[in-house]
């Protein structure tokens, strides 16, 4: 299949140096933006002479320090202005981030950054908990909607106010928006409230913790698991000697650039998280020494899952919430990726093989074979 690899070394670029999303950041922060854009990062100095290879390399590595700092430092600043008005109003809250930014799995300079904002007046439990067996909590006539429903109602409000120069979007289902105006990020406002799952009070320890959040289109409420995504996903990538996030990071960056040439890919950040978090760990940690070992292994795992649906879909997320391909479309997904993966394999394999490079269509056990022997000087 053919791909316009400058194009999308280009693309690859301007995601991370955040320059394709000037216009959602205050005019100071996007003019600090655009003026690093100008510098050659790490990965763009090497391979030059073989861009499949620079590309793959570069889809890769984490954000830059500074863009990931700013994001944190952002989310902070707006639960810092949620939570005098919150507790003017008599919400106590707290605040905590999840998503991508958190597990340093973000691709975008530019990153919105999901913070949860959680009311401490309500919570829900595990009946069949150790502490709800004996007796630990108390009821109470709120209900989860409810206390939800007056969250993200007071928390609109609130940010309208407090930055009436920004962009504060509240049609989202489970989230408000908010960019531009004096902030350098934009930040996505999730209402949300504790719960204390059985596992939690047992072991007292945040990953086991869940959250509750509100679809404000139904309206309904769902739990979530975050903090065990991450602790989870994080013992993995330890194990995989940094892999596994690299691997993530180029599935999250290969189905980017598969999108902006026209491609139909429904495959959502969270579920590629979930369904490398079942790669084989060995072989991403030899991607430690020989980079490219991470694309073999990604892209074998990908064609594994292809041609094998009833494998795929018995993959479950990391938190065991659900199976990772709930519905037919992601996993129609995971198939278009499959085919963008191999297509690079191949590519990448051409540029470190000269007898691959000049002979006939290289088959991918061939291309696997010499991604995980190639060592690429830095």
């Amino acid at each position: 299949m053919a791909r316009d690899i400058g194009k999308h070394l280009n693309q690859l670029h301007t995601r991370r140096s955040g320059v394709d999303r000037l216009g959602r950041i205050a005019g100071d922060a996007a003019a600090d933006v655009l003026k690093k854009s100008y510098l050659e990062e790490g990965w763009q100095k090497r391979a030059k002479d073989q861009p499949y290879t620079r590309y793959c390399l570069g889809a890769m590595q984490e954000v830059d320090h500074d863009y990931t700092r700013i994001s944190r430092e952002t989310a902070e600043r707006v639960g810092n202005q949620l939570l005098g008005g919150l507790q003017a109003s008599g919400i106590p809250m707290e605040f905590r981030l999840q998503g991508s930014v958190p597990l340093n799995v973000h691709i975008r300079g530019v990153s919105d950054v999901d913070l949860l904002t959680l009311d401490q007046t309500f919570f829900v439990y595990d009946s069949t908990g150790r502490r709800a067996q004996s007796g630990g909590y108390y009821a109470t006539d709120k209900t989860s909607l409810g206390v939800l429903s007056k969250l993200r109602t007071e928390s609109e409000k609130i940010l309208k106010e407090k930055y009436p120069a920004a962009t504060v979007d509240t049609t989202g289902a489970k989230a408000i928006s908010i960019s531009g105006g004096s902030l350098p990020r934009p930040v996505d406002v999730v209402p949300s409230h504790w719960y204390d799952t059985a596992d939690y009070q047992a072991s007292e320890l945040e990953r086991d913790r869940g959250v509750f959040i509100m679809d404000k289109k139904i309206p309904t409420t769902l739990s979530n698991f975050p903090f065990l995504h991450i602790y989870r996903i994080n013992q993995q990538d330890a194990a995989a000697g940094g892999g596994l996030k690299k691997a993530i990071r180029l599935c999250k960056n290969v189905k980017n650039d598969a999108i902006e040439d026209g491609k139909n890919i429904v495959f959502p950040s969270f579920d590629i998280a979930s369904t490398m978090y079942h790669c084989d760990l060995n072989s991403l940690r030899t991607g430690a020494f020989y980079e490219l070992a991470v694309l073999a292994e990604t892209q074998r795992f990908l064609d594994e899952l292809y041609n094998n649906s009833e494998k795929a879909k018995s993959l479950w997320v990391p938190d065991g919430s659900r199976r990772v391909f709930d519905t037919e479309e992601k996993y129609q997904g995971l198939r278009a990726l499959s085919v963008e993966m191999d297509d690079l394999a191949k590519e990448v394999a051409k540029e470190q093989n000269i007898l691959l490079r000049y002979g006939a269509e290289p088959s991918l056990g061939d291309s696997r074979r010499v991604l995980n022997e190639a060592f690429v000087p830095a």
